[in-house]
C-alpha cells in the first residue's frame, strides 16, 4: 500500500512539474530569441545586397560624372566603413556594436542619396539603361531593407515583451538570463529630407 501511495505521489509531482515547465515559457523565449537572430540575419542579407550593388553604381556614374569625384569618394569610403564592421547575430546583444553598425549604415545611405542627387545633373546618365537598372535594383533593395528593419524591430519587441511578462520573466530570471535586445534605430538626420539642388 505504501508503495502505491509513493508511486502515486511521484507521478503527481512529475505531472505537476511537467505542467509547470510546459507553461513557464522556456521554449518560447528560446524561439523568440532565435527569431530576433533570424530577423537580423535577413536584414544583414539585404544590407549585403546593397553593399554589393554599390561598386557597379559608382562605376556607371563615374563614366558620366568625372567631375563629381567628391561624392563618388564619399560613397566608396562609406561602403568601406560598412565593410570593416564585423556583424553577426551576436551584434544584437551588444548595444555599442549595434550603434556603430547602424551609424555606418546611415552614413552609407546618406552618401547614396547624395550620389543619386548628383546624377540628376546628367541627362544622358539618367537615360542609360544600365544606370536605370542599377537605380531600380538599389531602390528595390532600400525597400527590402526598410521591411527587414521593421521585421527585426517587431521580433525584438516580441522578445523584449516576453522576457518582462510573467511567467516568462520568472523563467528568464531563474534559468536563462537573456538580455533585452536593442532596436534598429534610424540614423541621425534621417528625419530630414535630402536636399535636391540643381
Amino acid at each position: 500500500m505504501k508503495r502505491k501511495i509513493m508511486r502515486a505521489t511521484i507521478f503527481a509531482v512529475a505531472a505537476a512539474a511537467i505542467l509547470t515547465l510546459s507553461s513557464c515559457g522556456y521554449n518560447r523565449l528560446q524561439a523568440l530569441e532565435e527569431q530576433v537572430f533570424r530577423s537580423f540575419g535577413d536584414l544583414e542579407a539585404q544590407l549585403q545586397r546593397r553593399y554589393d550593388l554599390i561598386p557597379n553604381l559608382v562605376e556607371t556614374v563615374k563614366g558620366y560624372a568625372d567631375r563629381e569625384q567628391e561624392t563618388l569618394v564619399a560613397v566608396t569610403e562609406a561602403r568601406s566603413r560598412v565593410g570593416s564592421i564585423q556583424a553577426g547575430p551576436d551584434i544584437v546583444d551588444d548595444p555599442e556594436k549595434l550603434a556603430q553598425f547602424q551609424e555606418a549604415q546611415g552614413e552609407l545611405s546618406s552618401a547614396l542619396s547624395r550620389l543619386l542627387v548628383v546624377t540628376e545633373n546628367y541627362p544622358e546618365l539618367k537615360a542609360d539603361q544600365g544606370f536605370l537598372d542599377l537605380q531600380n535594383q538599389l531602390e528595390g533593395t532600400e525597400n527590402r531593407i526598410a521591411v527587414a528593419r521593421q521585421r527585426y524591430n517587431e521580433a525584438v519587441q516580441s522578445f523584449n515583451t516576453s522576457i518582462r511578462r510573467f511567467p516568462e520573466s520568472l523563467t528568464n530570471n531563474l534559468m536563462l538570463n537573456l538580455e533585452r535586445k536593442e532596436y534598429f534605430q534610424a540614423s541621425s538626420g534621417a528625419d530630414e529630407a535630402p536636399s535636391v539642388d540643381f
